[in-house]
């Protein structure tokens, strides 16, 4: 008799779990039954009827009807005449095939004239944006619902908000709820359902966020607003301005450090070669051309023979180019400049010939066109940083100029090869005397240049086209860095890259780019004038005479 209870208990279990799992079915199928009837009202619908289905939708919280919301959207929901039902359409040849809206299985097949679209606007396409995004506030993934509370934000739904407050309810990611209140208090600013002081309380929120779509969330509130609404409105736009005016600041100059760092890359090397010998090199834009097709060769030796090395191909193509510009620069050096010094004229026409040649030879060798160069995974993307948006290949091009600038420091300063390029550009006679191979330091120093060069097209081939003509287009700005930071001082290139580079952004929005060009070119000659020297004149005996 004892054991009877025991017996009996997995049975009692067992019709707990069966009546558990018959009042979950019947609850499924009252809701699905619930929402077929909501779907049913489409047939024969007009626009305002549609938006009130997609509404009562989203407000059910069904995550299901979201593929009917899309097919929706895209025109692909009829009704059948016979019975006016409601279905997901697909042609077929001269047929309609219909599916279930809800489980998405085939149902029927009719002719074109059986079946009618439910016709949608752009209105209803903006409630059905609204109502996807509320039914994604619950999805299980954190990046899903930041995109819903993104684009709830955005469009401003009254009818989303009751859905959003219950998600924010539950809601325990610290930074999702973050965006759904951004976007509550966008829904609430522009609403003129909500009260005066739930409105005022939301526009201050918006106000704190800052940021351009905040303004035109702002914007969009009703000038018939209660006057306290409009007040406050006012000065939130009033703040976000301001906000917007100190972030546009910092965006040029932003903008202008990293033009800066492409000049730095593009002119050190010039500044080099400049200072120390006097030589106006006008190949040196084609010398950047080469580091750029260098490293256009190793992507596609890597693409085809080990495509795992992708993401490291820079790091290869880097000591190669520097290998290819400046064994280039040496040959120059040694085959044209050496017998033309202290004839600059000559030496100006003799290299542009060889820019003319070098040119060519690379489009005999790659063609005329532009050449792809991919970003390695580490160099894609952006960030955002308040209302600046910073991708990752400037960033790090800004990184590469200055640990190349510091390498180049550390060589003029610290080794013997620095020493005697200085002495060289302050007295080549009593360096000379003194038993420097001025010859030899003059093809190092040249080389050096040449291949800091290349390094400057591995970097500016991740930000612009690699084509022949490559070069061109930064050797007048070279020259402008160099001349007005002061031949020869490394210092002088630095602090004149990123002047010229800041002032640019600055003037392109008033003047346009190619003013702004021109304005900082007549700054330039007007402030050669005053300082011929540059900012950063060399001291010596011979550069003094």
């Amino acid at each position: 008799m004892a054991l009877a209870p025991l017996a009996c208990l997995p049975f009692a279990r067992l019709a707990r779990l069966a009546s558990l799992c018959i009042a979950l079915l019947c609850a499924a199928t009252s809701a699905q039954a619930e929402t077929r009837d909501i779907i049913a009202r489409l047939a024969n619908a007009k626009f305002p009827v549609v938006k009130q289905v997609i509404e009562d939708l989203a407000a059910a919280g069904d995550p299901t009807v979201a593929p009917f919301l899309r097919k929706l959207r895209a025109g692909k929901v009829y009704w059948r005449k016979s019975d006016r039902a409601v279905f997901i359409a697909e042609r077929e040849k001269r047929d309609y095939a219909l599916f279930d809206p809800i489980t998405g299985a085939k149902v029927d097949q009719v002719g074109r004239r059986a079946a009618k679209k439910v016709r949608v606007n752009n209105a209803i396409r903006s409630a059905i944006d609204a109502a996807l995004a509320g039914l994604t506030l619950s999805s299980p993934k954190v990046e899903t619902r930041l995109a819903a509370a993104k684009q709830l934000f955005a469009d401003r739904d009254a009818s989303a908000l009751p859905a959003l407050t219950a998600a924010l309810a539950r809601e325990k990611d610290p930074t999702v709820k973050t965006a759904f209140e951004d976007a509550r208090a966008a829904i609430l600013a522009t609403s003129t359902a909500a009260t005066p002081s739930e409105r005022v309380k939301a526009i201050a929120r918006l106000g704190e966020r800052g940021g351009s779509d905040s303004l035109n969330a702002l914007s969009a509130v009703d000038a018939k607003a209660p006057a306290d609404v409009l007040a406050a409105k006012e000065s939130a736009i009033a703040e976000i301005k301001r906000s917007l005016a100190v972030w546009g600041a910092a965006e040029n100059i932003w903008q202008g450090v990293s033009l800066g760092s492409v000049l730095l890359l593009a002119a050190i090397g010039l500044a080099i070669t400049f200072g120390v010998m006097g030589v106006i090199n006008m190949a040196h834009g084609e010398l950047v051309m080469l580091g750029a097709y260098t490293t256009f060769a190793v992507q596609e030796v890597i693409r085809v023979s080990a495509p795992a090395l992708f993401d490291v191909s820079l790091l290869i193509a880097a000591p190669l180019a520097f290998l290819v510009a400046g064994g280039v620069g040496v040959a120059i050096e040694r085959g044209v400049c050496r017998f033309l010094y202290g004839r600059p004229l000559e030496t100006l026409l003799a290299t542009w010939g060889v820019s003319l040649i070098l040119q060519q030879l690379v489009r005999s060798i790659f063609g005329p066109n532009n050449r792809e160069v991919g970003n390695p995974s580490w160099m894609s993307g952006a960030f955002e940083l308040g209302e600046m948006t910073i991708t990752y290949n400037r960033l790090w091009i800004l990184i590469f100029a200055l640990a190349v600038f510091a390498l180049l420091l550390g060589l003029m300063k610290r080794t013997p090869l620095g020493l005697q390029m200085r002495a060289v550009t302050q007295n080549r006679a009593m360096a000379a005397d003194m038993g420097v191979r001025t010859g030899w330091v003059d093809a190092m120093t040249f080389g050096l240049g040449a291949g800091v060069a290349g390094l400057a097209g591995v970097a500016l081939s991740q930000i612009d086209n690699v084509s022949p003509n490559l070069g061109q287009s930064y050797i007048v700005d070279s020259f402008m860095v160099v001349v007005f930071g002061g031949a020869g001082n490394l210092w002088g290139a630095l602090a004149g890259a990123f002047t010229l580079g800041v002032a640019n952004k600055f003037l392109e929005p008033y003047a346009g780019a190619v003013l702004g060009k021109i304005l900082v070119l007549v700054f330039i000659i007007l402030f050669i004038q005053k300082r011929p020297r540059g900012l950063f004149a060399i001291r010596g005996r011979a550069v003094e005479s």
